[in-house]
């Protein structure tokens, strides 16, 4: 699905594709010449990046896109984004390159770092506060299903990528630095320490200055990561002495999983070591990006392609934070909400700060569903902008939901219903075809519709009694729909009608008319397209509903 949109993916606008055509100059530019990256460049432009990759040995090499995660927790919505969006710039790497270039998506888990607090919520805590300043995989799973809290958060991590679908190679920090992976690099940097120290030591406060080293050896006694001066470096013994306060004077291999570095140099070693060409991060890490990547290349390295992302906000304005627990969790989003729509709303405005509460789901899940429509009917160019081609990665599904989410939401509240079962039997006459094996999407809204109606919407349903005019148009409306047949199933038919009564009753703008209809039949300031919604429902029970709502029974 991938293959022959070169020129599309060339031309297109969304910033999966920029950032997509970014990666692929960084990439020419790091692995060849000035005349070599030119003729490469023309090979690839012509649709040809296979002969590209024939010419040119250099670029026989998968390129390598990143993702990192702290295990000191569980997954969450930060996590799901990051590796998200990477997938939707590697997707888009690989249509601007004719799928012939390999790469590779690493997760790569920071697992050998301390645990420097216990974290809220776990069981039996006093085994982690007995295993403080250890590394991770090395602390005891207080859940007691896996050899270390790092190992036990790390499935989880696993689990929760393959959960979605993910294509990526998992890399433990632990496993590089034990296997020796990283040991050319550590070494380079005990060769270049100065140099090193040059750059970090400006961007500290005087008092971590004097004690600042990039190593953090692991002492031989307690097993602590320790922050600790490196007293002596011996380049030649490829080992660093410093005061082990369990132990005295101690002398340590920089190699083997020894030592760990600090997570700024530790970042620019792996960019090194491991030849990333691309990790994207937080605004906030933006002075970090720029530290790391003078380190790298101080390394000898070259730091990747990237791009910094807004962070996400709660209802209020404010920053998410997880000690707050201001935001909103995975659980949470996927109880009311799609997968598909949580990566719609990754896709949208990576670099707009944007709220991240429980009020945008149902708006990202109809808007997902009405791109997906859209895609239908349009042509490449624009296919390959909308952002369901991203989220796809190419390949949209043809058919999603009959219905949208805010219109079975209404049917929710005004069916009263509690259960699937109610909702189905509304479609048994509007869609009689439909199941639950066939529209599985819809089968799934109807679910998300219960559990957001009844935690979101009951609460703050508030009907109103219609005015004098209102009135005289909703008795209108209940006329007309009296002398549709009762079996009505056409929506377009009875939205019509609905803005036959709007006009003749002078309503301007006509919104005015809906927003009555919303205020006064559902109790909420918006609503799902009327004639749908009547045809649903059905056409009996919206001329009750209607002769209700113009009696002021539901407002009472």
């Amino acid at each position: 699905m991938l293959q022959n949109l070169e020129t599309l993916a060339r031309d297109a606008r969304s910033w999966p594709f920029e950032q997509a055509r970014n990666l692929l100059n960084h990439v020419l530019k790091k692995r060849l010449s000035d005349a070599e990256r030119d003729a490469a460049k023309l090979l690839i432009d012509a649709g040809k990046a296979d002969e590209a990759l024939a010419t040119f040995e250099a670029l026989q090499k998968p390129v390598v896109l990143e993702t990192g995660y702290g295990p000191s927790g569980l997954p969450h919505m930060g996590t799901f984004g990051e590796v998200a969006r990477t997938t939707m710039v590697r997707n888009a790497f690989r249509a601007l390159t004719g799928d012939h270039w390999p790469t590779r998506l690493v997760a790569f888990s920071d697992d050998m770092d301390g645990l420097r607090k216990v974290p809220e919520g776990i069981p039996n805590p006093e085994i982690l506060r007995e295993d403080l300043h250890k590394p991770l995989t090395v602390v005891r799973d207080p859940f007691g299903t896996h050899d270390s809290f790092g190992a036990h958060n790390n499935a989880r991590l696993r689990a929760f990528l393959d959960g979605f679908g993910f294509d990526y190679e998992f890399l433990s920090s632990t496993e590089q630095y034990r296997s020796g992976r990283f040991d050319e690099v550590l070494l380079r940097l005990l060769e270049r320490f100065d140099a090193v120290q040059a750059i970090m030591l400006p961007t500290l406060g005087e008092e971590r200055r004097a004690t600042y080293s990039p190593f953090l050896p692991i002492s031989p006694v307690t097993g602590h990561v320790l922050q600790v001066p490196t007293l002596e470096r011996n380049v030649a013994k490829c080992t660093i002495v410093f005061d082990d306060p369990a132990g005295g004077r101690t002398e340590v291999p920089v190699t083997g999983g020894h030592v760990k570095l600090q997570w700024k140099p530790d970042w620019a070693m792996r960019w090194t070591a491991l030849d990333v060409d691309y990790e994207m991060s937080g605004k906030d890490l933006i002075e970090s990006v720029r530290e790391s990547s003078k380190v790298c290349r101080a390394l000898g390295g070259v730091p990747p392609e990237g791009f910094n992302y807004e962070l996400f906000l709660d209802i209020e304005g404010k920053k998410i934070s997880k000690s707050k627990g201001n935001g909103l969790t995975m659980e949470e989003w996927l109880r009311y909400g799609t997968p598909e729509s949580l990566s719609w709303y990754m896709f949208q405005s990576p670099k707009s700060a944007k709220s991240l509460h429980f009020n945008v789901i149902p708006r990202a899940i109809d808007d997902y569903l009405a791109f997906i429509e859209a895609y239908k009917t349009q042509e490449p160019p624009k296919r390959i902008d909308n952002a369901v081609w991203s989220i796809h990665a190419g390949d949209p599904p043809g058919h999603t939901s009959p219905v949208s989410f805010a219109l079975l939401l209404n049917l929710v509240g005004v069916a009263n219903a509690s259960d699937k079962a109610q909702l189905w039997a509304y479609f048994a006459r509007y869609l009689p075809e439909a199941t639950p094996e066939n529209e599985p999407l819809l089968d799934q809204l109807m679910d998300r519709a219960l559990n957001y109606y009844e935690d979101f919407v009951k609460p703050t349903k508030a009907y109103r009694l219609p005015d004098a005019r209102e009135k005289a148009a909703l008795e209108d409306l209940a006329a007309r729909l009296k002398a549709l047949p009762a079996d009505t199933t056409d929506g377009e038919v009875i939205q019509n009608e609905v803005y036959a009564v709007g006009k003749e009753h002078s309503f301007e703008p006509l919104r005015a008319w809906f927003a009555a209809l919303y205020e006064v039949l559902l109790g909420a300031s918006q609503g799902p397209r009327f004639g749908s919604f009547a045809a649903i429902y059905g056409v009996p029970k919206t001329i009750e509903l209607i002769e209700a709502g113009a009696r002021g029974d539901l407002a009472a």
